[in-house]
């Protein structure tokens, strides 16, 4: 299989090869688990796809923090705890009375703390593009599942990058939505004032029906004219992640989207340091019983207890923060742009062994550099969509963000999907498991 063959986009297929396409999802997820660790359960084969609601034959996958009536998530822990997750998440029944065909739940980090996709106590995934690097969390399994063509549409959260992180890793599309624009009901909380719960696919198309089921209630809005490049936040990538970037920035605008430049680091780090604070602070609350829970690694059980030392005082100034940043970002920053440029990570994707703090070569440091530029858009409350933009000098995928002000979800996404009608970097097959496909399956084009 040549380094050009591609995924189709679900919405270029017809419906025989959709039911086709469907039929074989879980199938594929067996066979690719052995290598890629995405799934910590797959459905019993046996279960048919709907022919009926707006998203027939549609497959997804979940992560493994969103309950369902037959399946009680374990969150990235070797053992179910009690999380007062019950009944029936409200993305899963809006998925599966769509007509979705939900292939099984994927494998995250501890309890959605982690970015780079690493686990002490589970399994976790590989990167099909290199099983040596790292594939980005917490979604990690999410963005594996959909990257290798186990699953159409994968949900994901996000609570300071971890849908956009894997995206960026593993060269998924991925939509962060505007901030309570999804519910969040029967999924496993981090950080409630942050927490969103999206979607990632191969493509923008792929995802943009999902999202409208998703996200019912946010109003469409004008098309994406004018983009602001976060001028500062480019320079400060590194050259092979920087180049594709630009790549992407010049795609945006070969689709008559007019582009200017701001300098915008400043008023990101200034966002960035509240969402810290509120994120630390929230999540030791939220999980605060089961600080001394062995199921836990001693790594994140001492992330966990930093968040302690902030009072609910400093917790709440934070969070009363949110509507003047946004003022301030939207004046400084956008002005008049419809929406914001910046690359997902400054960094190229990590190999594991800078993951594990274990290893002689774990860098501490490069954690907390893998959402330096993505955490300020969670306190922001703005949705995001990323998409993958080309390729790192280890052959590993880069992705860009597009960032808009709240409720303009569909309008980025509606960009997302003009770029990529113009470009195919989101549908090239992972290298690592090219020869794992089959073309009969009805996934390749």
């Amino acid at each position: 299989m040549s380094d050009s063959a591609r995924f189709s986009d679900w919405a270029a297929l017809d419906k025989p090869t959709q039911t086709v396409v469907a039929a074989t999802a879980i199938d594929r997820a067996r066979r690719l688990e052995p290598r890629l660790h995405a799934f910590v359960e797959i459905q019993r084969s046996d279960i048919a796809p709907s022919s009926n609601g707006s998203l027939a034959y549609l497959s997804y996958a979940a992560k493994d923090l969103i309950v369902a009536p037959k399946h009680k998530p374990h969150c990235g822990l070797a053992d179910v705890l009690d999380f007062g997750l019950n009944g029936y998440a409200d993305v899963l029944r809006l998925l599966d009375d769509a007509g979705a065909c939900r292939v099984g739940f994927t494998a995250m980090t501890e309890l959605a703390y982690e970015p780079s996709g690493y686990n002490a106590v589970c399994a976790y995934p590989r990167n099909p593009w290199n099983l040596d690097f790292i594939t980005g969390g917490s979604s990690s399994g999410s963005a594996v599942a959909v990257t290798s063509g186990a699953a159409t549409i994968a949900l994901g959260s996000d609570t300071g990058g971890s849908i956009r992180i894997p995206s960026h890793c593993t060269g998924a599309t991925g939509w962060k939505p505007s901030w309570g624009a999804v519910s969040v009901t029967g999924t496993l909380p981090l950080a409630p004032f942050l927490d969103c719960v999206g979607l990632l696919a191969r493509s923008a198309a792929d995802l943009a029906p999902a999202a409208v089921v998703l996200a019912a209630t946010v109003a469409p809005q004008r098309a994406i004219e004018s983009v602001v490049v976060l001028a500062d936040a480019l320079r400060g990538a590194v050259p092979s992640v920087r180049t594709p970037c630009q790549n992407g920035i010049d795609a945006i605008q070969a689709c008559g989207v007019a582009v200017s430049h701001v300098e915008g680091l400043p008023a990101m780090l200034a966002i960035d340091a509240h969402a810290m604070i509120v994120m630390q602070g929230e999540a030791a609350r939220v999980h605060a019983a089961r600080l001394g829970h062995p199921a836990l690694s001693p790594i994140l059980r001492r992330r966990l207890a930093k968040g302690s030392t902030i009072d609910d005082a400093m917790i709440s100034v934070n969070r009363a923060a949110r509507p003047q940043l946004v003022k301030d970002f939207n004046e400084q920053v956008l002005g008049k742009a419809d929406a914001a440029i910046l690359p997902v990570m400054a960094i190229r994707t990590p190999p594991l062994s800078e993951a594990d703090p274990a290893s002689p070569t774990f860098s501490a440091r490069q954690l907390y550099e893998l959402s330096s530029y993505t955490r300020f858009v969670n306190m922001l409350g703005f949705p995001a969509v990323s998409i993958p933009v080309g390729f790192d000098d280890r052959g590993l995928p880069v992705a860009l963000q597009m960032v808009g002000r709240a409720g303009c979800d569909f309008a980025l996404i509606a960009l997302a999907v003009r770029v990529q009608e113009k470009t195919d970097w989101h549908g090239r097959i992972p290298t690592a498991i090219g020869d794992l496909l089959d073309r009969s399956e009805g996934l390749l084009a």
